[in-house]
């Protein structure tokens, strides 16, 4: 009986080696369009501020989820009226924008649930809200209309180019950012939003006596965050001790942190003021 033949092992540059990577190109080419696509026209843009803008490392990684009905409906309606691309072509008019109001800005809201019922707690102040988030966004916006709040505006895109290259100097009142991505392993630890830099930038783009808070469940992070805040020279420690503060009434207790806390995580507030 014959031994079978085994077939001629490919060799790289063949016409069939030259076809499969034309297929992969065209499926890498597939997938980048998609990616940059918006997926409902009208609304937030997939890539607002494009690739004008440099290369460097960021805070967050945007992401793709299910859109119900409902926050589709909410984007395709209140996207022209309360939602803005970070584009960083222009710079905002916030006056205009909030109607005269002091703005304070909050970088990475969730779901919107806590924005809107701090929205609804102090209707003379406006929240410019940023996220990356579409299904975030679109809850956030069917919230704020159902609830006939008119002084929150939704921005979609990168929260440093919007305090870069989009805001007057000290056009904010205040800074939120509660529950950021810890990124816990030491390598991403560069990929933490509170860093020296980022700190700078919020001390141009902040007046005097605005107020600067912070909360995270991961006490690594709330320990940089104090840190970071206790060591700038344009910012002072709320509580005479140096130390964290107790949640204001303010901030709501979110249903992310009443996870947390059922698990026994420990909610550090850091709360500063603008010199």
């Amino acid at each position: 009986m014959s031994e079978p033949v085994n077939p001629t092992p490919k060799t790289p540059g063949t016409p069939a080696d030259a076809d499969a990577e034309a297929r992969r190109a065209a499926s890498f080419e597939r997938q980048r369009r998609l990616r940059q696509e918006p997926r409902f026209p009208g609304g937030p843009a997939a890539d607002p501020a494009g690739s004008h803008h440099e290369r460097r490392i960021r805070s967050f990684q945007p992401r793709r989820s299910r859109v119900t009905a409902g926050q589709e409906d909410a984007l395709q309606r209140l996207w022209p009226k309360w939602g803005l691309d970070i584009d960083g072509l222009r710079v905002l008019d916030l006056p205009e924008l909030f109607d005269g109001l002091p703005v304070v800005l909050e970088i990475g809201f969730g779901m919107g649930e806590a924005t809107a019922q701090m929205a609804a707690d102090d209707p003379g102040t406006g929240i410019l809200a940023v996220d990356v988030h579409t299904p975030g966004q679109g809850n956030l916006l069917g919230l704020a209309d159902r609830a006939g709040l008119s002084n929150i505006r939704v921005a979609n895109g990168d929260a440093i180019i919007l305090l870069r290259e989009m805001l007057e100097p000290q056009a904010l009142d205040g800074l939120r950012v509660y529950f950021p991505d810890p990124w816990p392993k030491k390598r991403h630890h560069k990929r933490r939003l509170i860093q020296p830099e980022f700190l700078d930038l919020v001390a141009q783009r902040t007046k005097p006596g605005a107020v600067i808070h912070c909360a995270t469940d991961w006490e690594p992070y709330a320990e940089q965050m104090l840190d970071v805040l206790t060591a700038h020279p344009l910012f002072e420690n709320t509580q005479a001790d140096g130390g964290y503060a107790p949640r204001p009434p303010f901030r709501p207790l979110t249903r992310f942190e009443g996870q947390g806390l059922d698990k026994g995580h420990v909610v550090q507030d850091v709360l500063f003021t603008r010199r």
